[in-house]
């Protein structure tokens, strides 16, 4: 039961229009209090995992991090990120898609709110998705195939609402690559680097 509530949180929280409801893009007040209701849900599942599973935080991926492991990190973002530019330069062109109206928009937000982005982003979505989600999905299932499959699949979908149908290109990609990861390390800092390390290319260096 405990398990079932978390999975619904984890899985279900991105899908909800947070973005439309509080028009993130508005203003940086907005901005900022987009960033505080993710920053909460984060802390909303460590908190769960602590004191309603009671827990270790260690059974959502947190374990101690080797240079080994950051090495892995790092280069799994490289090769995500090769294989995201493939897409966006070949593949998106020959289909004739582009994701530059959502690309410009959040471009054109202030330097200090895509670096806090780009951390929660590693840090939320990696401990919904990946620590929290394969790990119970898996424990329910028996199966890691099962608990990797469908925690990828709602990942992917979950990038539809803001950034349109296109992006299941880039997000399908992405939750494969950092799925296999974290099936193979186990490791959520090993996932969170990753992931950071992907969109921290993408936002804040364009």
């Amino acid at each position: 039961m405990r398990t079932g509530i978390g999975l619904v949180f984890t899985l279900g929280f991105a899908f909800l229009p947070i973005s439309k409801w509080e028009n993130e893009f508005a203003n940086v007040v907005h901005l900022t209090v987009y960033e505080v209701i993710w920053w909460a849900a984060i802390a909303a599942v460590l908190l769960y995992v602590t004191f309603v599973e009671r827990r270790p935080l260690s059974t959502t991926g947190v374990q101690r991090l080797s240079l080994r492991d950051a090495t892995i990190g790092f280069g799994a973002g490289i090769v995500t990120i090769a294989g995201l530019a493939f897409i966006y330069f070949v593949i998106f062109p020959a289909l004739h898609l582009n994701e530059e109206n959502q690309m410009n928009t959040l471009l054109a937000t202030p330097l200090w709110w895509r670096i806090v982005s780009v951390v929660r982003a590693g840090v939320g979505e990696e401990l919904l998705y990946r620590g929290y989600a394969i790990e119970r999905l898996e424990e329910l299932s028996g199966s890691r195939a099962v608990a990797g499959i469908v925690s990828c699949a709602l990942f992917t979908v979950a990038h539809v609402g803001p950034w349109g149908w296109a992006h299941l290109l880039i997000a399908g990609f992405g939750g494969v690559m950092l799925t296999v990861l974290y099936l193979w390390r186990r490791n959520l800092w090993v996932n969170i680097i990753a992931h950071a390390l992907v969109d921290g290319v993408a936002v804040l260096a364009g």
